[in-house]
């Protein structure tokens, strides 16, 4: 799956993951085994676990039905419960991963790790965006703003590069997934397919950047996730619905949106090569999920049940690659 950019199908992939023996029991601690002791996730909606919710406390995801099947309270996770991180986490045998911008974290999970990331964040700044007639509506904190936050952070409980090395060589990095905002913001305020994916090759750089910069900080295990196919989207196939059943692929996505994400990672998995060439010492894996249209909660972020079987299936995916 991670050095394949095609998308198979979604419906077979999911029955495979309700009817077939779990790779990853809920019980079992694979990433334990592996000595992980935090983890730091860089993102969007599909991660935050409240950020957005102390930038704008308004926000729907304040608010229930968001967060009533585990936490019976809205967190400012964008699902119906938990997140994919938070079953890396109870994979790793850690508490869930506290958002940056919470005041109320219990000292950032302990030291086991802070989640940076931000619902509805850019990989590309809004200044840039801007200069390209593209609106980041939902927040400023793209993901530039997250790694200085991350800098912040380690500037902090570090003394220098080598004890930031030190206090790092036990934890995972997760750097996306993010980009996604970046294309349906430009979608949705009419900018064609083809002229968003002239985005791509800037977006996917932004992310190799944040790479490299993780590295720096000291990151020796990073995981970083591909894009959705959008194309199969409850959001997108309402909002870009067509009559032309040309559109539409056997599995009633839409072939063009489905073409971008692909571009994406195809993109980006070039990338990810040319950093692991260029750190051969670090572990950077590169992971694909795929979806189900039928699993989604809002039209657009995953339900409890389908982050729970992405996680395990990714924790299965990528266990082998970390060098533990």
């Amino acid at each position: 799956m991670a050095n394949n950019v095609h998308f198979s199908p979604v419906l077979p992939l999911i029955c495979f993951f309700l009817l077939a023996p779990s790779p990853l029991p809920c019980n079992a601690q694979t990433l334990k085994t592996c000595g992980l002791n935090s983890i730091y996730q860089l993102g969007d909606s599909v991660s935050d676990t409240g950020n957005l919710i102390q930038e704008h406390p308004e926000s729907a995801f304040a608010k229930l039905p968001y967060g009533e099947t585990f936490f019976k309270n809205a967190t400012g996770r964008c699902s119906n419960g938990l997140l994919m991180i938070d079953y890396f986490a109870i994979s790793a045998g850690i508490p869930f991963v506290d958002a940056f911008l919470n005041s109320n974290a219990s000292l950032y999970s302990q030291g086991h790790g802070v989640n940076f990331a931000v619902a509805g964040s850019t990989a590309l700044p809004s200044y840039i965006l801007a200069d390209k007639k593209i609106s980041s509506p939902v927040t400023n904190s793209s993901l530039s703003t997250q790694l200085d936050w991350m800098f912040t952070y380690f500037n902090g409980i570090c003394y220098d590069y080598d004890d930031c090395a030190q206090k790092l060589k036990s934890s995972l990095f997760i750097v996306g997934e993010i980009g996604e905002n970046d294309y349906r913001y430009a979608l949705l305020q009419g900018k064609t397919i083809e002229e968003v994916k002239t985005l791509v090759p800037e977006v996917v750089q932004a992310i190799k950047d944040a790479v490299t910069r993780v590295i720096d900080f000291g990151a020796v295990r990073v995981v970083v996730p591909g894009n959705f196919p959008v194309g199969c989207f409850p959001i997108y196939l309402t909002q870009f619905r067509t009559n032309d059943s040309a559109a539409y692929d056997q599995f009633h996505c839409l072939k063009g949106l489905n073409n971008l994400s692909f571009h994406h990672n195809e993109l980006l998995q070039q990338a990810i090569q040319e950093l692991k060439n260029e750190h051969p010492n670090v572990a950077i894996i590169y992971v694909c999920e795929n979806p189900d249209k039928r699993i989604s909660w809002d039209g657009v972020h995953l339900t409890q049940k389908a982050n729970k079987y992405m996680a395990m299936w990714l924790i299965h995916d990528i266990f082998p690659k970390l060098r533990c």
